[in-house]
């Protein structure tokens, strides 16, 4: 996803229209991000990498308490989705509760603080609570410049439709909703047989594919990085340039794929012009890599 965008000094003028509250819906895994500065003793003890992203193993179980127990540590509302609806919000800061998100938590402390967190980001989140699996966390052990990331999905695995989902106050949110997000981590070319690694063409290709509703176009978005951001419609694919930032401006990327979400979606809520939901996008991601984790200033420096 996107790592570069605007300078700070490029303004965009956002048209606030009457938005109404649960007109975005995310769905996803919720992860509580611990974010802590650790010594090496501790990546040691855990066989962490300085600068990695792992999924929990059995020998990870006790690093997330411990983490708490011995390091100074801050909390965040976190995964993927979660992430990209929290950056939504923030880049549409009124009305409150714009965003909606389901997903599933544990009964437990992680969980009540991963609540507390959605509603400081102003998120409608309505979690699953259950008490089979803990709450999913993903530990930031930062040294130095480096991070490494340990995530346990854990509680995230256990969503029940069912007993969610179909309830019929949750599904009214759903059915409230204009505009629906899913994350999906797919190698999306090679499972459809593209056979090629050119991204204008895959882009192309995916827009072409079979679609239930032909009454609404397809558009496909690629970011890569610091390169060409690549938007494909029915007409033609588009090359969108991220503006250039200085190396020693980025602190980190982790987050930069979910923020170009975020801001792509607060503007396409609004009923924006692709272009222009792109163009938050690449704001968006451009703030959250100068800063450390998916983290963003109080405000969005819009006028």
């Amino acid at each position: 996803m996107a790592t570069d965008g605007p300078q700070p000094a490029k303004k965009i003028k956002l048209q606030h229209n009457s938005l109404r509250q649960n007109a975005l819906f995310g769905m996803g895994n919720p992860l509580l991000d611990i974010c802590a500065i650790v010594d090496k003793d501790f990546l040691d003890k855990y066989g962490l990498k300085t600068n990695d992203q792992i999924l929990a193993e059995d020998k990870h179980k006790e690093l997330f308490d411990e983490l708490v127990k011995k390091f100074k540590v801050e909390y965040h509302a976190g995964g993927s989705t979660q992430n990209s609806v929290k950056v939504a919000q923030w880049m549409i800061q009124q009305p409150h509760k714009v965003a909606t998100f389901f997903g599933c938590i544990g009964k437990d402390k992680f969980g009540d603080i991963l609540k507390k967190k959605a509603e400081e980001a102003h998120v409608d989140a309505h979690y699953y609570e259950q008490s089979e699996q803990p709450t999913g966390t993903c530990a930031a052990c930062i040294t130095g410049d480096n991070r490494s990331l340990v995530a346990n999905l854990a509680a995230a695995n256990c969503y029940n439709k069912e007993r969610h989902l179909d309830q019929k106050e949750n599904w009214q949110l759903v059915e409230k909703a204009k505009v629906y997000y899913i994350a999906e981590a797919a190698t999306f070319a090679r499972e459809q047989g593209f056979e090629t690694e050119d991204i204008k063409e895959i882009a192309k290709k995916a827009q072409g594919l079979p679609k239930v509703n032909e009454k609404r176009q397809r558009v496909i978005v690629f970011t890569q990085g610091k390169d060409d951001t690549i938007m494909a419609t029915a007409d033609n694919v588009t090359a969108f340039p991220v503006l250039d930032i200085k190396q020693d401006e980025i602190v980190d990327t982790n987050g930069a794929g979910d923020a170009f979400v975020g801001g792509f979606l607060s503007q396409l809520v609004h009923d924006q012009p692709l272009e222009k939901c792109i163009q938050a996008g690449h704001y968006a991601a451009n703030v959250i890599i100068r800063r450390s984790g998916c983290t963003f200033p109080e405000a969005p420096d819009f006028h």
